[in-house]
C-alpha cells in the first residue's frame, strides 16, 4: 500500500466520519493506512499486528485476536457481511464495543475531542522519563490505567452494563500494549504517554515510531495470505486433534461430561468412575461364617460366564482409557474394579496375618471360628485376587454341542449380595448385605475394553501376547483377532437392537418404554433375568425373532438383603417366589449361565446349561444353617443360625457409633406400637418365633412374613408388576407348557397359559428354570436323595395365592446395614424414612460416599452436586414427569390424630425428630 521506506504523509484532511468512535482505528484512517468505511479482515488485522511490534506467534496471536474483535464489532447480526466483506469502520457506533458515553469521554458523540477528558485522564498518572530523550512527561502504568478505567464505570453508574469492564480489557490496556513506552518484558515500568494520547486524539496521528512499524512491514498479497492460512489452517488442525488425544487422555471424564450423553463420541469414552477413597483400615464384622466358609461364597461358581469373553482373556484386557506415552491399567486390576464398588479379596485365606488385615479379616481371623461348612465342598479359588464376587467357572462344556470349552468368568451371588459402608477412612464389611455396586457401568467398560483392543494401535499385539504367548503364529494371532472382533460384534448388534425395540415399544399400560439409571446399589433385576432368558439367551442359540421379548430396564431395586432368607416363605420384595431353587437358579440364568434353547442338535440337548445346581445347594446350605426350632438346648428356645444378620459396629468405629441405651428402651416402645405389626418383633424376642407367621413346611417350618397389597403401601409400584404384567414368547419347539406346574407340584391355583406359546412372564420364567433344573439332575445322575434335599420338596413351584400386587414386610434384623431404603432405594437414610413421604429427598447422589451413623444411611443436603463418578437418584425428570421405578413415596408416617386411615401412609406422625431418633437407636440394635 505504501512506500516501506518512508512514512506517508500525514493526511488530516481526510474524513473520518463519527461514527467510527475508536481512536486507534481513525488514526489508521487519518494517516491513510487504511481506508474509511468497510476494510477487509485481511487488511485490518495485519496492519494493526504490524502496529503491535509482535513477532513470531504472538504477532499471529494478536492477528487472530484483532479479527475476532472485528468480526463482532458491528453486531452479530453482521458476522457474515464482517467475515466476507469486511469491518465498517464507520458504522462502530452503537455496536457491541461502544460504551456509549459509559468510558473515557474524551471523543464526544460528534467525533469532537474533550482537552477536559485529556486533562482528567492525566490526572490518574505521574511523571515518566522518555527512556529515548530524557525528558519528564506524563503518563499512566498498566496500574494507573486500570484505576482510571475502575472510575469511568463508577461514574458511569447506572448506565454502565455487565460486559464494560471486559470491553475495557480491549481498550486502554491494549493501547499501552502498542504505543507505550519502555521495556516490553518490564511491564511495570512501561507507561502511555499522556501527550501521544492527545496527539492521536486531536491530530489522528500516531507516534513515528509506529509509523514506522506499520511501513517496514508491507501487507501480504492475497495469494501469500491463502497460504499462510492453509498452513495455518492444517497446524491448527493437528494442534487440535493432539489437543483432543490429551484431552481424551488425560481428562476422559470432562471430555464425555462435554458431550451429548446419547451420542456416538460420548459412548466411545468410558463412564466416568468415583475415586477410591483412602481407606485406612478394614472389618468384616462376625455373621457365624468361619472364615474359609466365606472366602468360598466370595468365589465359588455358580456356572455363569457374565463377561462375553474367556477367563483368560478378561485377565488380559486392558482398561478402556486411551494413553499417549504409558499404558493402561488392565482390566483385572482390583483396584480399578474397585472403583465400580466392588470389594477387594484375598488370592486365598491361607496366608499370612498381615495379608489377611489388609483385607479386612484380622476380626475373623482372630476370634473364635464358626464350624465350617465349605470344607466339604468343591473348593473355590481366587488365584488372580479378584474382587468379591467374580468366580473363575471350570470344566465348561458347551451345552448344544458337548464339546470342552474354555474356562469362563462371571459373577455369583456375593456380587450384588455382599455389602459394605465406608466411614472416616475406616470400611466395615459384611455378607449378604446389599452391594453398592454399578454393573451397568462395568458392563459398558467391559464392552469398551474389547472395542479398543480391536481397533486402537498397538493394544490388540499386547493382548495376544498376553493369551498366546509372544511366540505365537502369525495365523494364532489372526484367528483371536477374528473371535475377539466377532464377541464385539454381537455385542454391537444386540445393543442395537435392543434399543431399536425399546424405542419402539410400550409398557403394559401404554407408555413408551425408557431405560430407567440403575447406578451404584441397584439393579433391575427380573427384567434382566427376562431379557437374558427370553431374547439373549435364544439369540446366542441361534433363534432368531425374540428381540421382541426384550423389555427396558425400568424397575431397578436395591440388591435385598439375604440373611435369614432361606426360611422366609415367599423371596423377593414382592413375595413372588417360594421354590428355593428356583430362586437361585432363575438368578444363574439371569447373570448369563450358558444355556442351549435351539433345535439345530439333537433333542436331548435342549435344556442343558451350565448351571451349577449343586452349588447353589451349597449356598442355600450355607446361608440357611441349621433348623432354628431343632435347636441343641430346647430351654434356650428356637434361634437362627446360617448366615446372621451383621451387627452394629460401635466397637469398631468409635463415639459416635455408641447405642444410647435410654434411647434404645424409648424406640423400643416405639417399634411396638408402629412397626411390629408388619415387620414382626425383635428375632430375637420369644415374641419373633411364636408368631402366627410361622407355617408348617415338610418337617419343618417357614416365615409367611406379612405382604402388604400396592395400593395400601403406596410405595413405587413397578417391580411388583414386572412379572405378572409383562408377557413373554417362546418358540415352540421348546414345549414351554406352563400347566406342567401344576402336575409337577400340584398349586393351589390356575397356572396354564392361554396361549401355547405366549405367557406371562411370571408363568414362563418359573417354568424354563424348572425344566432347566430337572435337565441338570438328569444329565449329572443325581441320586433320588440328593434331588429331594436340592429341590426341598415342600416348597412349591408355584405362584403366590395373592389376589394382588404387593410387597413383603421383612423383619428388620441388620436393618442399619441395608440403606438406601425402601424396595427401590429411593431414601437415603432411616431418618427420612420416618419423615411425611413429600418431605423426603427426590435426588441424591450415590456411590463411594461416608456413611452417616446418626441418621443411620446417607446423609444428604439439598441441591447437593455429585462428585465425579457418582451416579444420581432422581425423582423426576427435567420435564418435571415422575421417572419411572423412582417414587419415593407411599410407606409413610404422617397420620394426624383423628384422621381416616389413607393409603400410602401407614402410620401417626412422629411428635418430633426426638422420637424419630429413638426409634433409630433401637433399629441399630436389630
Amino acid at each position: 500500500m505504501h512506500d516501506p521506506a518512508s512514512k506517508p504523509p500525514l493526511a488530516p484532511s481526510i474524513q473520518v466520519s463519527p461514527d467510527n468512535p475508536c481512536p486507534f482505528l481513525r488514526g489508521l484512517v487519518g494517516e491513510g493506512f487504511v481506508d474509511g468505511g468497510t476494510v477487509p479482515l485481511n487488511t485490518l488485522s495485519q496492519t494493526i499486528a504490524n502496529a503491535s511490534g509482535e513477532t513470531g506467534l504472538k504477532k499471529t496471536s494478536a492477528r487472530i485476536q484483532t479479527r475476532g474483535v472485528a468480526m463482532i464489532a458491528n453486531g452479530f447480526s453482521h458476522i457474515l457481511k464482517s467475515w466476507w466483506s469486511g469491518a465498517q469502520l464507520d458504522a462502530l457506533r452503537g455496536g457491541p464495543l461502544d460504551k456509549l458515553g459509559a468510558g473515557s469521554r474524551i471523543l464526544g458523540v460528534d467525533g469532537k475531542v474533550n482537552e477536559d477528558e485529556i486533562a482528567r485522564l492525566a490526572s490518574f498518572g505521574r511523571s515518566y522519563k522518555d527512556p529515548n530523550t530524557g525528558i519528564s512527561e506524563t503518563g499512566l502504568n498498566a496500574a494507573e490505567i486500570k484505576t482510571f478505567m475502575q472510575d469511568n464505570l463508577k461514574r458511569a453508574g447506572s448506565s454502565a452494563r455487565w460486559y464494560y469492564p471486559l470491553l475495557m480489557k480491549f481498550e486502554w490496556p491494549i493501547l499501552l500494549k502498542i504505543m507505550g513506552k519502555g521495556d516490553k518484558d518490564k511491564p511495570e515500568e512501561r507507561y502511555l504517554s499522556v501527550d501521544d494520547v492527545r496527539t492521536l486524539f486531536n491530530e489522528r496521528s500516531f507516534p513515528d515510531r509506529i509509523s514506522k512499524r506499520i511501513v517496514s512491514q508491507p501487507l501480504l498479497s492475497t495469494c501469500a495470505l491463502r497460504f499462510r492460512w492453509a498452513l495455518g489452517l492444517t497446524a491448527g488442525a493437528l494442534a487440535l486433534v493432539l489437543a483432543a488425544l490429551v484431552a481424551v487422555a488425560e481428562f476422559p471424564n470432562q471430555v464425555r461430561a462435554m458431550l451429548p450423553q446419547k451420542g456416538i463420541l460420548a459412548q466411545l469414552l468410558p463412564p466416568p468412575l468415583p475415586t477410591l477413597p483412602q481407606t485406612n483400615a478394614a472389618y468384616w464384622l462376625e455373621q457365624n461364617w468361619s472364615l474359609k466358609d466365606r472366602h468360598w461364597f466370595h468365589h465359588a461358581s455358580q456356572g455363569t460366564a457374565t463377561f462375553p469373553v474367556p477367563y483368560e482373556w478378561f485377565m488380559a484386557l486392558e482398561q478402556p482409557r486411551l494413553r499417549l506415552v504409558s499404558q493402561p491399567g488392565m482390566l483385572k486390576d482390583s483396584a480399578y474394579l474397585e472403583r465400580f464398588g466392588f470389594i477387594p479379596s484375598p488370592k486365598s485365606i491361607n496366608t499370612d496375618t498381615a495379608t489377611l488385615r489388609q483385607f479386612g479379616y484380622a476380626n475373623v481371623y482372630e476370634t473364635t471360628q464358626a464350624g465350617d461348612w465349605s470344607s466339604r465342598w468343591t473348593p473355590a479359588e481366587n488365584v488372580d485376587g479378584l474382587p468379591v464376587g467374580f468366580a473363575r467357572m471350570t470344566g465348561v462344556v458347551d451345552p448344544a454341542t458337548g464339546r470342552r470349552e474354555e474356562d469362563k468368568i462371571g459373577l455369583t451371588c456375593a456380587a450384588c449380595h455382599t455389602g459394605h459402608i465406608q466411614y472416616q477412612g475406616i470400611d466395615v464389611r459384611f455378607d449378604g448385605g446389599p452391594a453398592m455396586t454399578d454393573l451397568k457401568k462395568l458392563e459398558l467398560v467391559t464392552g469398551l475394553s474389547i472395542a479398543y483392543t480391536v481397533y486402537v494401535p498397538f493394544r490388540f499385539d499386547r493382548f495376544a501376547d498376553r493369551v498366546l504367548g509372544r511366540e505365537a503364529s502369525k495365523a494364532d494371532r489372526k484367528a483371536l483377532k477374528q473371535k475377539l472382533s466377532a464377541t464385539m460384534d454381537f455385542l454391537l448388534d444386540w445393543q442395537t437392537r435392543y434399543n431399536n425395540t425399546i424405542e419402539h415399544k410400550k409398557t403394559w399400560d401404554g407408555r413408551w418404554q425408557q431405560d430407567t439409571e440403575e447406578g451404584f446399589g441397584r439393579l433391575d433385576a427380573l427384567n434382566r433375568i427376562g431379557n437374558q432368558v427370553f431374547a439373549q439367551d435364544l439369540a446366542l442359540s441361534g433363534v432368531k425373532g425374540f428381540e421382541k421379548n426384550l423389555h427396558a430396564q425400568d424397575a431397578p431395586v436395591s440388591y435385598p438383603a439375604i440373611w435369614t432368607v432361606p426360611w422366609f416363605k415367599f423371596a423377593q420384595y414382592d413375595a413372588s417366589i417360594e421354590q428355593p431353587l428356583i430362586r437361585n437358579a432363575g438368578e444363574a440364568l439371569g447373570v448369563t449361565a450358558l444355556l442351549n434353547l435351539s433345535d439345530a442338535y439333537p433333542e436331548k440337548r435342549l435344556w442343558t446349561s451350565s448351571v451349577d445346581i449343586r452349588t447353589l445347594g451349597w449356598i442355600e446350605d450355607m446361608l440357611r444353617g441349621p433348623d432354628p426350632f431343632r435347636a441343641p438346648d430346647p430351654a434356650k428356645g428356637p434361634k437362627f443360625g446360617g448366615l446372621l444378620s451383621p451387627k452394629w459396629p460401635s466397637q469398631i468405629l468409635g463415639d459416635a457409633w455408641r447405642i444410647d441405651q435410654t434411647k434404645v428402651e424409648n424406640g423400643r416402645k416405639i417399634y411396638a406400637e408402629m412397626c411390629s405389626g408388619c415387620h414382626l418383633p425383635a428375632v430375637d424376642t420369644p415374641a419373633f418365633w411364636s408368631s402366627g407367621h410361622w407355617e408348617t413346611s415338610g418337617d419343618s417350618k417357614v416365615l409367611n412374613a406379612v405382604t402388604i397389597p400396592l395400593k395400601e403401601i403406596k410405595t413405587d409400584p413397578e417391580q411388583s408388576l414386572v412379572l405378572s404384567k409383562r408377557i413373554v414368547d417362546v418358540p415352540a419347539f421348546l414345549k414351554v407348557n406352563t400347566s406342567d406346574l401344576q402336575k409337577w407340584w400340584q398349586c393351589d391355583i390356575p397356572t396354564a397359559s392361554t396361549s401355547p406359546t405366549e405367557m406371562v412372564y411370571a408363568l414362563g420364567l418359573m417354568t424354563v428354570v424348572d425344566l432347566v433344573a430337572q435337565k441338570w439332575m438328569v444329565d449329572q445322575d443325581v441320586p433320588d436323595a440328593e434331588r429331594a434335599k436340592l429341590w426341598n420338596m415342600a416348597r412349591k413351584n408355584c405362584l403366590n395365592p395373592a389376589p394382588d400386587p404387593r410387597y413383603r414386610a421383612r423383619p428388620l434384623n441388620g436393618i442399619w446395614a441395608t440403606a438406601p431404603y425402601l424396595h427401590n432405594g429411593s431414601v437415603p437414610s432411616l431418618y427420612w424414612l420416618l419423615k411425611p413421604q413429600n418431605e423426603r429427598p427426590q435426588k441424591f447422589c450415590m456411590g463411594r460416599r461416608d456413611y452417616d451413623p446418626v441418621t443411620v444411611g446417607f446423609a444428604v443436603t439439598a441441591d447437593e452436586r455429585c462428585k465425579t463418578g457418582e451416579t444420581q437418584f432422581l425423582m423426576t425428570g427435567s420435564d418435571g414427569r415422575l421417572i419411572q421405578g423412582n417414587s419415593v413415596l407411599g410407606h409413610s408416617f404422617e397420620r394426624k390424630e383423628g384422621e381416616p386411615k389413607r393409603d400410602g401412609v401407614i402410620g401417626r406422625i412422629f411428635r418430633d425428630d426426638n422420637e424419630r431418633y429413638d426409634l433409630i437407636e433401637y433399629l441399630k440394635t436389630l
